[in-house]
């Protein structure tokens, strides 16, 4: 399967290295399943269509390897991976033990600055309103991740953010495939409707079960996804 047709094209910054920024690109179309599991990716189509060498790209699909989001068959090709359900529990896992924490820190936050993110955390809110109608799920799902980054940056641990991004590949594919269900995106935007409520009264106690309920909502789709999609899921 070759899904370059499906790759939107990415006007490079010249004043930034070509690898990191093919990289984000292949992996936000892996990541929101516009490149499909079984994808083949050839290292001479991917050069060609961002107009650069092989080498950035043998230095992109690298990283995607790493994360476990193509399958490398050295001399032979590489391959968007199916989504390993066990990476994406174990990615689940982490995020909510480390949020639950940042939770925490953020309810004990000095007023100015518990105030600031609150404003913070308000504006990621109206966009992610404004993406519910009509349902926009790419605006939705960056305004999303954009919320949860404001958390970590807040609690001063942006480079767990680092961590998490990286390991939360799989996990993160479920919930594209899942954004377009029926009331899932309300769902979503209601979860962070009560974060921030409990936030904004520092009830960490409140924000650690809205917390729970927002990460445990994909995975308690996964049966059905994989019915729906059992080449997709392993």
């Amino acid at each position: 399967m070759n899904g370059l047709d499906k790759l939107p094209p990415l006007k490079l910054d010249r004043t930034r290295q070509s690898a990191p920024q093919v990289f984000e690109a292949l992996r936000e179309s892996i990541v929101s399943v516009q490149l499909e599991p079984g994808t083949v990716l050839q290292r001479a189509e991917l050069a060609e269509h961002f107009g650069i060498s092989q080498t950035p790209i043998r230095d992109a699909l690298i990283r995607l390897g790493e994360e476990q989001l193509v399958d490398i068959f050295p001399q032979h090709a590489t391959v968007v991976s199916r989504i390993d359900l066990s990476a994406a529990l174990e990615a689940h896992f982490l995020r909510r033990a480390i949020e639950i924490e940042i939770l925490k820190t953020l309810c004990e936050l000095p007023a100015p600055d518990h105030s600031a993110l609150m404003q913070r955390l308000k504006f990621h809110m109206g966009v992610q309103e404004s993406a519910l109608t009509p349902l926009d799920v790419p605006r939705l799902a960056a305004a999303d991740v954009a919320f949860h980054k404001e958390m970590y940056d807040a609690a001063q641990v942006s480079s767990l953010w680092s961590l998490v991004r990286k390991q939360s590949g799989h996990v993160d594919r479920l919930r594209h495939l899942n954004l377009p269900a029926k009331g899932k995106a309300q769902a979503i935007v209601q979860d962070h409707r009560d974060i921030l409520a409990a936030l904004e009264q520092r009830d960490a106690a409140a924000a650690e079960a809205a917390l729970r309920r927002h990460l445990a909502g994909t995975l308690s789709f996964v049966k059905d996804m994989k019915k729906r999609f059992p080449d997709w899921i392993s």
